[in-house]
């Protein structure tokens, strides 16, 4: 089941009222195996698959840490503090370090200076021996990666504001706020730097492309429009990574729509396709591939958003945001498995457990192979034989 989190002014009484609206996936389990995970089964190989390395760089993991790759290398942190740089190709550990505070997002990198943040907003900079180069105070908690690139750090709060500092000395440089709604999801949102923008979506549906040097909003998107009548029911969020793959830009949001713009027309849609994801999508050069809320992964074709396949195996397996490894499409789930699936047709062709129970954080293509950080916040590299 997704998670919510609200907005400062109704957290209290709506609190209350939201578990309870929430308490109906569960409170008749006995007798409702809708939402039960889908069990494993057996299936005919079709590719091989093996872990390359498997490195510890501390403990536990969150819907905010995402390892950053950036070269030959890889940046990432945990809840505990730790705070690390990987060789890519080994898994050795180049430096370690501690932000000597709990952590709730990171790791953003931009291969010289790596950030972290804290739940009460603290915004920790690394230089590349793993020493503190700043800190900077965001207005409030940060449970979303930040993202490094183009002389700054940028951070989404849960106040809804996008602020960057200067990547030199912590100084804030812009700060920018959009109204959101009273109920967010608390999912793997993403945000991605290109072109000097910096592109991120927003509960309530928007999707927006930031100059990172003056905080001015470039172009708007809507991803999905908010319908219903209570606050759950207009609960739609973009979640996972803004996705861009040529000329196009895709997302995807809860309980909203899949939708590709395509870049060279002023941003206009170029197909949207009615869908909800609590985890994100990812790209190749033919498709876009996504789980719907209930695990349920879908192919649509990019240049269509025709649905070409659609595999319900993993149905309520609780699954990440997919990567892309060869001829397959990967997820991580619950029990701390990942599944590669066939980018063709679906089918499932190899699975490997990664230990470490539930992998929330969203799996990672890397030139070596594909890149999970599991639950028990251990970097495993994953590849083919």
């Amino acid at each position: 089941m997704p998670i919510f989190r609200f907005g400062r002014a109704w957290r209290g009484a709506a609190l209350v009222a939201g578990l309870l609206a929430l308490s109906g996936c569960s409170m008749f389990s006995s007798n409702d195996d809708r939402y039960e995970p889908t069990p494993l089964t057996e299936y005919a190989p079709g590719m091989s698959v093996r872990s390359v390395w498997s490195t510890s760089i501390g403990s536990g993991s969150g819907l905010g840490f995402v390892p950053a790759v950036v070269g030959d290398a890889v940046y990432a942190a945990t809840p505990n503090g730790s705070v690390a740089k990987i060789e890519l190709a080994s898994g050795r550990v180049v430096w370690k370090a501690s932000a000597d505070t709990k952590l709730s997002a990171g790791a953003g990198s931009d291969g010289t200076t790596t950030v972290v943040a804290s739940p009460l907003g603290q915004v920790i900079a690394f230089d590349d021996t793993g020493k503190v180069k700043w800190k900077a105070q965001a207005t409030s908690d940060v449970s979303i990666a930040p993202v490094v690139g183009y002389g700054a750090v940028v951070v989404r709060s849960g106040d809804y504001r996008i602020q960057a500092f200067n990547i030199e000395t912590g100084e804030r440089l812009w700060s920018l706020q959009r109204p959101g709604p009273a109920l967010a999801l608390r999912s793997n949102a993403q945000m991605v730097m290109a072109e000097g923008l910096v592109i991120t979506g927003l509960p309530g549906g928007k999707l927006l492309a930031i100059n990172v040097g003056s905080g001015n909003v470039q172009w708007e998107g809507t991803v999905a429009t908010p319908r219903g009548a209570s606050d759950l029911e207009r609960l739609t969020d973009v979640v996972g990574a803004p996705r861009i793959a040529g000329s196009l830009l895709c997302a995807v949001a809860y309980q909203g729509r899949i939708v590709c713009f395509d870049v060279t027309q002023g941003g206009r849609p170029l197909w949207a396709k009615d869908f909800s994801s609590a985890s994100g999508m990812v790209l190749d050069n033919q498709f876009a591939y996504a789980p719907d809320q209930h695990g349920v992964v879908n192919a649509f074709a990019l240049d269509s958003g025709t649905n070409v396949w659609k595999q319900a195996g993993l149905k309520n397996r609780q699954l990440t945001s997919p990567a892309v490894l060869g001829q397959a499409v990967a997820v991580g789930d619950l029990d701390g498995y990942v599944h590669f699936l066939s980018r063709s047709d679906g089918r499932l062709l190899a699975r490997l457990s990664v230990g470490g129970g539930a992998i929330v954080s969203p799996l990672q293509t890397t030139p070596q192979g594909v890149l999970v950080q599991n639950g028990n916040g251990d970097l495993v590299l994953i590849g083919t034989n």
